[in-house]
């Protein structure tokens, strides 16, 4: 049997088109308007001229999104080999167009989908496009730390059982706080049922380039997976990617992909996912590793503080939170006598420090490839300094949450009266 052909990582065929686009000074009577930036002039000064430059139409050396038979159909070959999948699409609507599309894919009007109550909005704004009905899992709930958890195998193999005409089965791979479910386990109940099960990876990229990570959805077997390659990939924002397995239809997944995105693919955008591609095939394991120890490191420093919990793979119960991202700094903050979000605040208006996300009871600082040492030190100082300024008695524990109970009906119906 013939060995089969690996792919160059080290390619990036869109930059590569671009760069040679550069220097055949083409005189544009397309669009974009701006005209290589000559006609806005505020702009070119605020982006640069290389930036401008690329910001063009699609054209016959550049191919094109909407059916790429060249260098867009070469970048996507290279990503589907980098993310072991059957086939991977560039997406230029973000995340949320590749969780659309996935869904959009799957499901028609009336076809049940299985899916936890913590979904991201683009799932929900996808069942209202399609019609499709929902059946919630409702995840485990940490009531210290007032997080939702990964859904339990018990409760899968349940809602399978009672609505064996579902089409799909939905996993967050990892929740915004970094659980994970069984994915290999669930992958396996789905399939059995003859459905399909769907990944949001929109907070996973790294796990396809990582050691002593939780498991991919393609490495779990998933059918489809969409992929914030802007999040923890270093793409531009926007940019993301939408993966297949082999049972997939890719053609199928194209016409969906087509019916929402736009005709007219930025390549600043397809150019990022491209460079960007290459940069984590061929340095991520490296790099995500040394992420993985700041992580670790500034978790140790911040509960040495006193008063908050970092929390990590010790929550790791093998059901509920089978696995967990290392790379997720979330911090519970109520034991120093403030909430999440006040704490977000503190540190953006009195430190100058950005974080990711703030709630009742927690925060969340996102580290990833461009993260560096002395950074994360100021934050584990500054929080230092916040607990030492605000810290009082707890003032109680954080407030417990029930799903709501509602008169049932579907997203579409909600949405459409």
């Amino acid at each position: 049997m013939e060995e089969e052909k690996k792919l160059d990582q080290n390619r990036a065929p869109i930059y590569e088109a671009l760069q040679t686009f550069r220097q055949m000074r083409v005189v544009p009577f397309d669009v974009p308007g701006h005209k290589h930036g000559r006609g806005n002039p505020e702009l070119t000064a605020f982006l640069g001229e290389k930036c401008v430059g690329i910001d063009v139409n699609s054209m016959k050396p550049l191919d094109n999104l909407c059916h790429p038979i060249s260098v867009i159909r070469e970048a996507e070959d290279l990503a589907a080999d980098a993310f072991g999948a059957a086939h991977a699409f560039l997406m230029v609507g973000g995340t949320t167009s590749a969780v659309q599309s996935m869904v959009l894919s799957t499901c028609k009007r009336g076809d049940k989908i299985i899916l936890p109550r913590n979904v991201h909005r683009s799932v929900i704004n996808a069942l209202v496009l399609c019609g499709a009905v929902p059946v919630y899992v409702n995840p485990e709930v940490d009531h210290r730390l007032g997080i939702s958890l990964g859904m339990r195998r018990e409760q899968v193999a349940k809602a399978i059982r009672e609505n064996p005409d579902a089409v799909a089965v939905l996993v967050n791979n990892p929740t915004y706080y970094g659980v994970c479910s069984d994915l290999r386990a669930i992958v396996t109940m789905a399939h059995d049922a003859g459905m399909y099960c769907l990944a949001d990876e929109a907070h996973g990229t790294h796990f396809y380039f990582g050691d002593n990570m939780p498991v991919s959805a393609m490495a779990a077997g998933a059918d489809m997976s969409a992929v914030s390659m802007h999040k923890s990939g270093g793409s531009l924002t926007q940019s993301s990617l939408l993966l297949t397995g082999p049972g997939v239809s890719e053609g199928h997944v194209r016409q969906i992909i087509n019916l929402t995105q736009t005709t007219s693919g930025s390549y600043l955008l397809m150019s990022s996912l491209d460079i960007s591609r290459r940069n984590l095939a061929q340095r991520g394991r490296q790099v995500f590793a040394k992420v993985i120890e700041m992580a670790d490191y500034a978790r140790e420093e911040i509960n040495a503080v006193g008063g908050y919990y970092a929390f990590g793979r010790e929550l790791i119960d093998g059901n509920a939170i089978y696995d967990f991202d290392p790379t997720k700094l979330s911090v519970h903050t109520r034991d120093i006598g403030l909430a999440g979000i006040e704490v977000y605040d503190i540190l953006r208006d009195e430190y100058d420090i950005q974080i990711e996300f703030g709630d009742i009871g927690n925060i969340l600082a996102y580290l990833s490839i461009g993260d560096r040492p002395q950074e994360l030190e100021r934050l584990v100082s500054a929080l230092a300094e916040i607990r030492r300024r605000y810290h009082t008695d707890s003032s109680g524990s954080t407030p417990r949450w029930s799903p709501a109970r509602r008169r049932p009906s579907t997203p579409k119906s909600a949405a459409c009266p």
